[in-house]
């Protein structure tokens, strides 16, 4: 069973509102950035260990995907901290929330390029046979882009649909 959020209001003001949503959003972005992280520092150091003179060809363009996708996201992750710092005290975090949760969603977008890449590129030098590669994707893709984007777009749409029979009926 779930609650309706509008069945047990906040009692909180708008600026409190503002203040935990922003609070959320950088909790949730602390999570998601260490990971980032480890993978990024990861992809660093592959140029350097023994075996790496063996990539080429499609394992370099799967190198670099994982890696630019690490940096990516990184960026967009870590972006709404710098952007809070610099605009303190502006009364912008209405704007600050919406930012956020756009490099969010976009970092999330590069990290599921990064996390397939990398999986990709591990597989990819371990068999000779393109299915496995392709399943890789198809498994890592799929599954990041399910629980990452479709399934809560679909409980979007679903709550809009039901916001919006309310509101007729």
């Amino acid at each position: 069973m779930t609650a309706d959020p509008s069945d047990k209001p906040r009692n909180e003001t708008e600026y409190e509102r503002l203040d935990r949503q922003l609070m959320e959003l950088l909790q949730g972005f602390r999570v998601a950035t260490t990971g980032v992280q480890v993978l990024f520092a990861f992809l660093l150091t592959v140029p350097f260990s023994t075996g790496f003179h063996r990539v080429d060809g499609f394992g370099m363009v799967l190198f670099y995907l994982a890696l630019f996708g690490a940096a990516i996201a990184s960026i967009c992750f870590i972006a709404p901290v710098f952007q809070h710092r610099i605009l303190f005290r502006l009364g912008q975090k209405a704007l600050l929330i919406k930012r956020a949760n756009q490099f969010g969603i976009a970092g999330a977008f590069a990290l599921a390029v990064s996390i397939t890449s990398a999986t990709m590129l591990i597989v990819e030098s371990l068999s000779e046979r393109t299915l496995p590669v392709a399943l890789t994707a198809a498994g890592v893709l799929g599954l990041a882009g399910w629980v990452w984007f479709v399934q809560p777009y679909r409980t979007r749409i679903k709550a809009h649909a039901r916001a919006t029979d309310a509101e007729d009926g």
